[in-house]
């Protein structure tokens, strides 16, 4: 975790010591309920408030804030492979990226779905990946590492971060049917814990660790902080629809190459 002084962020050992970081919603210049690092674009936060949280988040990664990029995240299998950067606001539509170009850092935007950050340290290979379980049953972590490896990339690790956890994740049959209709797992239906009626807790950071174990990343780990109960750390969708809505930020995460 970084100096209070400055933006707080998780990292996993399993990645070091490629430069990475889980942020958390402490240590940026919003206030209200985008207090304080709210990194999205799309958010209705001051726009130059965003752009002081995300160059705070730039220079914490060792990257100047030009060299930190974001996607249009749209809960698909997407994988942008990154060879320069681009103008804020003009990323492509896509759910990961990856590159091997020194000097970049790949963001990715989360409040409640998991954010999964790649690297092969070796060879100089990173990504990053939004993964709700939309996008997680579509395919994005498989995609991520097809993408990695068609770089180069052999030994990859994998980090699941804060993300909504089991017992706070009450979905409904709906979401179960798409989960098993999407294979690829062994039991999926040992993701889902009985709810209230017909509700299901969904275990959204152990799908994503089995569906990489399962495309043969061996070196996988997950952070286990929930988002929704973690009020003081972490914004969540989930927290602010019970709570009867409104604005809300979101936090990023974000690996260098």
């Amino acid at each position: 975790m970084s100096d209070r002084t400055g933006p707080v962020f998780l990292q996993a050992a399993l990645l070091s010591p490629v430069r990475h970081g889980f942020f958390t919603r402490i240590g940026g210049v919003s206030e209200g309920p985008y207090a304080s690092l709210n990194c999205s674009n799309s958010t209705g936060d001051a726009p130059d408030a965003l752009r002081e949280n995300r160059r705070r988040v730039a220079e914490a990664m060792g990257v100047a804030p030009d060299r930190l990029l974001g996607i249009t995240q749209v809960h698909g299998d997407a994988v942008a492979t990154v060879a320069e950067p681009w103008r804020p606001g003009e990323g492509p539509r896509a759910d990961a990226m990856v590159t091997d170009r020194p000097g970049l850092a790949l963001g990715v935007i989360t409040a409640d779905c998991a954010p999964v950050l790649f690297a092969d340290r070796a060879r100089g290979i990173v990504g990053a990946a939004h993964a709700g379980w939309r996008g997680a049953a579509g395919g994005i972590l498989e995609a991520t590492v097809a993408a990695m490896r068609r770089l180069g990339a052999e030994g990859i690790a994998a980090a699941v971060g804060p993300c909504i956890a089991q017992e706070s994740y009450e979905v409904g049959p709906e979401l179960r049917d798409a989960v098993v209709a999407a294979g690829t797992v062994h039991d999926p239906d040992g993701f889902f814990l009985p709810g209230r009626d017909d509700r299901l807790l969904f275990d959204l950071p152990g799908y994503c660790t089995a569906r990489l174990r399962a495309c043969g990343v061996e070196r996988v780990g997950s952070l286990g902080c929930d988002t929704r109960t973690d009020e003081a750390r972490f914004f969540s969708h989930r927290r602010r629809t019970l709570s009867g809505g409104g604005p809300i930020g979101h936090q990023i995460s974000v690996v260098a190459c």
